[in-house]
């Protein structure tokens, strides 16, 4: 009867390491998924620019979203890829998810894309910064006037890709040749 007892008492031990092996799991792994803020990631690009010398991409995104895609794929195709990621520190924020996928947003994302004037124009929006955090430029046309106008998001209209080659060539140590092999690529999305 006794060694019943000290089995009983030894399996109920395994079960409390095993439980709690379980929930400590489940617990780190939910930690260690968790969504950084939007803060976070920007302060991490920015760290990460200063101690590269470069600029920050900041891409407005969604699971959803179809031009998102575009533009991804068109930043990481092999042909230019390397342009993007010897002159900027790029980086994604996620925003606007559908409501069964909400998790997956970067909290603060939507203000601080409120605050570039991007959440009226649709995604993808995207802003260029220095190393420092000031801004260079956005997504935004340039009007004739010199004000902003609407959200290019992926460019791939004439009009759009030609905006996008002069912020390119303003923020960035890119030359002629590989602004033109952008410029071929972009248009491959119209």
């Amino acid at each position: 009867m006794e060694k019943n007892f000290t089995f009983i008492a030894l399996n109920l031990q395994m079960m409390k390491s095993l439980t709690t092996l379980i929930l400590l799991t489940i617990i780190g792994t939910t930690a260690y998924c968790q969504v950084p803020d939007a803060s976070t990631v920007i302060s991490r690009a920015q760290s990460e620019a200063q101690h590269q010398e470069k600029n920050v991409f900041v891409i407005f995104h969604a699971s959803w979203c179809g031009w998102c895609h575009k533009m991804d794929s068109a930043m990481n195709d092999p042909k230019v890829s390397s342009y993007f990621k010897d002159n900027y520190v790029v980086t994604h924020l996620t925003v606007l998810e559908s409501p069964q996928k909400k998790d997956l947003e970067n909290p603060g994302a939507d203000k601080l894309l409120a605050a570039y004037h991007g959440d009226k124009g649709g995604i993808p929006f995207w802003y260029i910064t220095d190393k420092n955090g000031k801004l260079l430029a956005d997504s935004r046309m340039d009007k004739a006037d010199g004000t902003k106008g609407d959200n290019v998001g992926c460019p791939a209209k004439a009009d759009e890709v030609e905006y996008f080659m002069k912020v390119l060539k303003n923020t960035s140590k890119m030359n002629q040749n590989q602004l033109d092999k952008i410029k071929e690529r972009f248009l491959k999305n119209s």
